[in-house]
């Protein structure tokens, strides 16, 4: 059973940033392939980015593409997302998942194990 842990969100401007942490125990971190999704109030979560189990690979989201990094370091057993020249729709609660796919890391249903997330807001 893997435990993830999120933090860094917060209160940010547009057109600030933002990194997000997420921390995993209880398995072996680098076995998981690892995703990024957000969820505003009302709508389904959304799929942000990716990153194969090597660090290799990165996925992104086509609206975030530009504005996101992530990565991961599996000596710490952490994954890291930045964000720049974030934007009051970038408001969402952020969840760390983890998966032991190797492919379609962008489908939510495909991921084993999630955070319990952390609150973005960006004001305007």
């Amino acid at each position: 059973q893997v435990q993830l842990v999120e933090s860094g969100g917060g209160l940010v401007q547009a057109g600030g940033s933002l990194r997000l942490s997420c921390a995993a125990s209880g398995g072996t971190f680098s076995n998981y392939a690892m995703g990024w999704f957000r969820q505003a109030p009302g709508k389904e979560r959304d799929f942000v980015a990716a990153i194969s189990w090597s660090g290799g690979s990165t996925y992104y989201a086509d609206s975030l593409k530009g504005r996101v990094t992530i990565s991961r370091d599996n000596a710490k057993n952490t994954v890291t997302l930045q964000m720049n020249s974030l934007k009051p729709e970038d408001t969402a609660v952020y969840y760390c998942a983890a998966t032991v796919r190797a492919y379609g890391l962008d489908k939510r249903y495909d991921y084993n194990y999630w955070g319990q997330g952390t609150q973005v807001t960006v004001s305007s």
